[in-house]
């Protein structure tokens, strides 16, 4: 039966005219007085219902006015009565005519079937259920029928964002996700909430009808920092997100070739036109052929070896180019393997291990004990009950160095570095005077944090897909930088930028986190 509703649709169409609209009055009035003959009418709901993938979906139908459909011949059916999705008659389910894909996942609610009111029970909601039903009611010679819309949504992966490589004056982010339905939208934004525009997208499906998304972006702007990827369904406005960060010394630099290219143009320029000048100092010298035949040949001589002088510096500048810009890929080669290539201009430190007793063991010998020297640091190797740090004696007050520290299976640890001012007279300098740099686990939790005067004027949460099982720390004295780096996904952690080293640094390790550490005697 056409409803208000439906016709409200159609009268909002694009395709809409007056005519039109007369007709379409002419049909309700059609269907209206057809109703009033049978003797009943078919409603279903006004708003479409909407459904999880995998989920059980309920399609409600009423006869009004109220009364009994037991014996009623009902049929739900999509595009054409037969075949159909459920077939109900004398009284039980009629299996000979349904849909194959429906069979084993439907069943007749008949709660209110005495009132008029049965419901279509769909199990196992799949991609293919979605979209328009008819319950169809036959009593007799008459018959009446409504339409039920099925939203089916499909709430798919997290999407997974990468950097694919370098672009010209760029890098290309590439964002996929999969298991999502209907056709998902897909938008970029900044750490700023500025939304970006897709380089390229492109959506496919697989044999259950679910969508997956591949969708790329160039980034310019080397200060740009995260770069978020949503993925948002169209029918329940929900949506998942993930974030990447960009380092910027990830972006293409302006590298010495460039800057050489930009100034051998205007001479590749001023050799063209010296050889066109050359060539109409040829076409001259033979217009005076005759008259000067000894000026002739001299000059033919010296135009040859000026042409040959500017092809053989034409040859080089090209040499020149090529080599550079091979130097120029080497380089993004090796920016790509961070951080084993930082490696290459950092120094290894030599840390020395303290694992300090409490205070209350004053034990000298014991604490001796347990100080060792390593290059391969593994904060699961512990040693009674006890704080494990680590310690540089001489310290950092300058140059590159970087260390490793193993963490496996550990749930509460802290590491980075510590700054210790210049001692001042009548000053001490124990744990209130020191200012840590470190990022910590505690349970499931990873933060990045600055401390110092039993205070944290810096605490940022990290996000962390995997667990990390070793962990590189790059210290930079002279660029006021230290950099942490998952050794085994290859990935970047947090970088503290805004630091002012005017001390001396010390590696720090601990088996607590820095507010257990803040609170207790040193």
């Amino acid at each position: 039966m056409l409803s208000l509703s439906a016709l409200k649709k159609m009268v909002g169409s694009p395709d809409y005219s007056p005519a039109g609209f007369l007709l379409l009055l002419l049909l309700l009035q059609a269907s209206t007085w057809y109703s009033a003959v049978s003797g009943f009418s078919v409603k279903g709901p006004a708003e479409p219902i909407m459904v999880l993938l995998g989920t059980d979906a309920t399609l409600p139908c009423q006869l009004s006015p109220e009364q009994s459909a037991a014996h009623m011949h009902i049929r739900w059916y999509r595009t054409q009565l037969s075949p159909a999705v459920f077939v109900y008659q004398n009284g039980q389910e009629q299996g000979g005519e349904q849909m194959l894909e429906y069979r084993g996942r439907t069943e007749l609610v008949r709660n209110s079937i005495n009132k008029g009111g049965v419901a279509l029970l769909i199990q196992h909601v799949r991609a293919s259920d979605h979209g328009q039903y008819r319950c169809h009611f036959k009593d007799g010679q008459s018959s009446q029928e409504a339409i039920v819309e099925l939203h089916v949504i499909g709430l798919g992966s997290a999407p997974h964002v990468h950097m694919m490589g370098p672009e010209v004056g760029g890098i290309r982010v590439l964002c996929s996700a999969d298991g999502w339905f209907p056709k998902p939208r897909v938008q970029w934004s900044d750490m700023m909430g500025v939304n970006l525009q897709s380089l390229s997208e492109v959506q496919t499906q697989d044999e259950d009808g679910l969508f997956r998304v591949e969708a790329s972006l160039v980034v310019m702007d080397s200060s740009l920092g995260n770069l978020t990827c949503s993925i948002q369904n169209p029918l329940s406005g929900q949506e998942k997100a993930s974030a990447i960060f960009l380092p910027e010394p990830f972006f293409p630099r302006m590298d010495p070739w460039k800057a050489a290219l930009a100034g051998t143009v205007p001479i590749l320029m001023l050799l063209l036109a010296g050889i066109s000048y050359t060539g109409w100092r040829q076409h001259q010298a033979k217009e005076r052929e005759v008259k000067k035949k000894k000026t002739k040949s001299h000059e033919r001589d010296q135009m040859k070896k000026e042409k040959e002088m500017a092809l053989e510096a034409k040859e080089n500048l090209k040499a020149e180019l090529e080599r550079r810009k091979a130097l120029y890929l080497v380089d993004w080669k090796k920016a790509l393997l961070y951080p084993d290539w930082r490696k290459e201009k950092f120094q290894l430190a030599n840390v020395t291990i303290n694992q300090e007793i409490h205070q209350n063991n004053s034990d000298p010998e014991r604490k001796e004990n347990f100080r060792e020297e390593t290059e391969d640091l593994s904060l699961s190797d512990k040693r009674g009950d006890c704080n494990l740090i680590t310690l540089n004696q001489e310290g950092f007050t300058s140059g590159k160095h970087y260390w490793e520290v193993g963490i496996e299976d550990i749930d509460e640890w802290t590491l980075g570095v510590y700054e210790k001012p210049a001692v001042k007279s009548g000053l001490s300098t124990d744990l209130q005077n020191k200012i840590f740099r470190v990022i910590e686990k505690k349970g499931c939790e990873y933060r990045a944090l600055t401390c110092g005067s039993q205070d944290i004027s810096l605490k940022e949460h990290l996000l962390l897909e995997k667990y990390p099982q070793k962990i590189v720390i790059f210290l930079d004295y002279e660029d006021n930088d230290i950099s942490f780096y998952d050794m085994t996904q290859g990935t970047h952690i947090f970088s503290f930028t805004q630091a002012n080293f005017s001390g001396s640094l010390y590696p720090y390790f601990n088996l607590k986190s820095m507010e257990h550490s803040l609170s207790e005697p040193y």
